[in-house]
């Protein structure tokens, strides 16, 4: 009788063993399908082979996608590339390709710190253009190299716009002001602007153009003097702008290898960009 409940209690025991066995290993089979099934489903950048993300910033630098009309990048972009970048076990940096000849300032600031605060390295490359709010964006990377024609710069902020009023007034149009104050409707293309309102957008745009300036100081480790020299609203091409150390490198997809490779520690024939 003893032995009997001695044998039952082992089965119990045993079965109990088993449970946890499978429930165990159950999760574990679980967690590698959630991993692998999150490879495949493109939440990862790499292939299992290369190791260098690329993320394009190219047309208009928005807060939002307004229209399909024109190709836009936003920060959001931006922050999910990065997210799954930084979980990807395959990537060891990421590499942005500018293309851009800016937009607002914001949204430009909000990505430069995006790869300004990322753990991985950074390197972007500037196309035909990388101007205003696409210049600020290359300089939240460790380091810029650029394309020999790449168009570099064109630190400033502009407010400009085009009246409308002397075709309103030829085809018989009238603005009627009704504003709950002096001036809301400033700005406004249908309106001729003030002395006042004039100076009201420049007191702006001076307080916008020194945080650029500071920006760009600041991410390019270059005194805020230097840069305000260079603040003047123009555009350079690269090899001026390396004089200026507005870029640290002017070439191609060898000089952009051989920056990773010097910022890892690894033989530039390691260094493989996804496509």
């Amino acid at each position: 009788m003893k032995s009997t409940v001695l044998i039952a209690g082992f089965i119990v025991f045993g079965s109990i063993i088993i449970l946890i066995g499978l429930y165990v290993g159950l999760g574990i089979w679980g967690d590698w399908h959630d991993n692998w099934s999150g490879y495949t489903s493109q939440n990862y950048v790499s292939d299992g082979v290369c190791n260098i993300g690329v993320f394009s910033v190219d047309g208009v630098i928005a807060p939002y996608h307004e229209t399909d009309e024109y190709m836009t990048t936003t920060p959001e972009d931006v922050q999910q590339f990065f997210k799954n970048a930084e979980n990807d076990p395959y990537i060891r940096g990421v590499l942005v390709q500018i293309d851009s000849l800016g937009g607002t300032p914001a949204a430009s600031k909000s990505i430069a710190d995006l790869l300004k605060s990322s753990p991985m390295t950074t390197v972007a490359y500037t196309g035909d253009y990388a101007t205003s709010g696409g210049y600020l964006i290359a300089t939240g990377a460790d380091s810029i190299v650029s394309s020999p024609f790449s168009d570099i710069g064109g630190i400033g902020v502009t407010m400009s716009y085009v009246s409308n009023t002397k075709q309103n007034e030829m085809e018989g149009l009238e603005y009627v002001k009704l504003s709950s104050a002096i001036y809301k409707d400033y700005g406004s293309p249908d309106k001729e602007l003030t002395p006042d309102e004039e100076k009201l957008i420049e007191r702006d745009l001076a307080i916008y153009h020194t945080e650029f300036v500071n920006e760009v100081a600041t991410n390019r480790n270059l005194p805020t003097e230097a840069v305000a020299l260079l603040a003047d609203g123009s555009s350079m091409p690269a090899s001026l702008a390396l004089q200026n150390k507005l870029v640290d490198v002017v070439g191609g997809t060898n000089e952009v290898k051989t920056t990773f490779a010097e910022k890892l520690g690894i033989p530039v024939e390691e260094v493989i960009f996804c496509e």
